[in-house]
């Protein structure tokens, strides 16, 4: 049986690389310079926090994270932005979690459009990745051609990783 997983990783060095390249462009800027706060990584959390005094300003840092982040190679999606500003004395902080491996809703959502696709393979959910296993290695491509096209709908950055024939 023919086998490959599914993972969503972010490397943590490109990762770290990105936000010290946003943080050498935050110093730079000359709209931002005298800005209180800044871009900070969290590796143990895996987390990126955005400080500033005004709500315009960390809106700013995000476009500069973002930028920086993608320019390293890393998908944007990666980067779940959804999290409400809060404000801590006189900044205003904003938490970005660093999406990492594929939760149960990502997992039923690669389930459902693999399902959909009526593809004659099975499909397993293994703690943060899945694997897919078929008779055929052309069923597996057609699995991972099927989930680049519709990444857009998981919202999250995929991997295909150890395929076995």
């Amino acid at each position: 049986m023919a086998s490959f997983d599914i993972v969503s990783k972010v490397d943590p060095q490109t990762l770290e690389n990105a936000v010290n390249t946003a943080q050498k462009e935050l110093q730079t800027r000359y709209d931002l310079r005298d800005t209180k706060g800044g871009i900070e990584l969290n590796k143990k959390e895996n987390t990126i926090l955005l400080s500033s005094e005004n709500s315009m300003r960390v809106k700013a840092l995000e476009d500069i994270l973002l930028g920086r982040v993608v320019k390293q190679g890393i998908d944007g999606t990666a980067l779940d932005f959804s999290a409400e500003e809060q404000a801590s004395g006189q900044l205003i902080k904003k938490t970005i979690k660093v999406r990492a491996g594929l939760d149960k809703e990502v997992g039923r959502k690669i389930s459902k459009a693999i399902k959909d696709a009526k593809l004659k393979v099975d499909v397993q959910m293994q703690d943060d990745q899945m694997r897919v296993t078929a008779k055929k290695i052309d069923d597996l491509q057609g699995v991972i051609a099927l989930l680049r096209q519709s990444s857009a709908d998981i919202g999250q950055p995929l991997q295909f990783v150890n395929m076995k024939s």
